[in-house]
């Protein structure tokens, strides 16, 4: 920004300079967000006229898409959906939910409390990263991951045909890390095969590029995940290998 007074330019650090950034509407933004949005979701920086500024951590982007009107829209890249870790499909809220939503929104300003600091969520990451992970559920969520890269090789030929491109290593990557999330929020130090599948949907969903076979045939990508997860066996004993260490200890 340029400034009238001392006749000189001065960086002006915008909205992506938060711990939570909420992208409303994405698709409605122009390709120009989304090239700038890619560098930042990957390398927690922003580089401005040369210089290289860094993001508060933690950081998160969560973003919100309506699938309903798509008219003034901008499909998403490619490189830009896959830096999400998850897609998650919200429904209409419960008549339940739908009632408190009302009564918050019309009702006397809620007063929001904090209930931990950016220092201990931090620590909390920290600590997600030891949950244990045995190589054999390592080895399913890849397995998971390359039947929708080649189908066939796993067993499901006949979705090869409703699959252009299947999902990248970054899904693996957001299985585990997921997994790990899912464990310690049980309240366990290491990860099952449950809190793989529990995830598998919303990690892979939006990394699905379907042919027209699979338009014209009625399949959505949350339909062929299914079917993967059918095929591929679980771990017999996910946690055999984490027992043996601590046996030998």
């Amino acid at each position: 920004i340029y400034n009238q007074k001392t006749g000189e330019f001065a960086t002006s650090l915008g909205p992506v300079f938060a711990n939570l950034l909420l992208a409303d509407d994405i698709n409605r933004a122009p390709a120009t967000v989304h090239s700038a949005l890619l560098e930042v979701m990957q390398e927690r920086q922003v580089t401005i006229a040369g210089e290289t500024h860094k993001v508060p951590s933690p950081f998160l982007v969560m973003a919100t898409q309506n699938p309903i009107e798509t008219e003034g829209t901008y499909p998403l890249p490619e490189a830009q959906v896959d830096r999400f870790m998850m897609k998650v499909l919200v429904d209409y809220p419960s008549e339940e939910e739908e009632f408190v939503i009302v009564q918050r929104v019309t009702g006397d300003p809620v007063a929001v409390t904090a209930i931990a600091s950016t220092t201990q969520l931090a620590e909390l990451q920290h600590e997600c990263r030891k949950v244990y992970v045995d190589p054999s559920l390592v080895q399913y969520a890849v397995k998971l991951v390359g039947a929708t890269r080649t189908p066939a090789k796993h067993g499901l030929a006949d979705m090869a045909k409703y699959i252009n491109f299947g999902a990248s290593p970054r899904a693996t990557i957001g299985l585990i890390e997921g997994a790990k999330a899912m464990a310690m929020l049980r309240g366990r130090s290491y990860a099952l095969p449950e809190d793989v599948m529990d995830l598998v949907a919303d990690v892979l969903r939006h990394r699905l590029v379907l042919s027209y076979e699979a338009l014209a045939d009625g399949l959505t990508a949350d339909q062929i995940i299914h079917r993967i997860v059918q095929k591929i066996p679980k771990p017999d004993k996910p946690m055999a290998h984490h027992a043996g260490e601590r046996n030998n200890a």
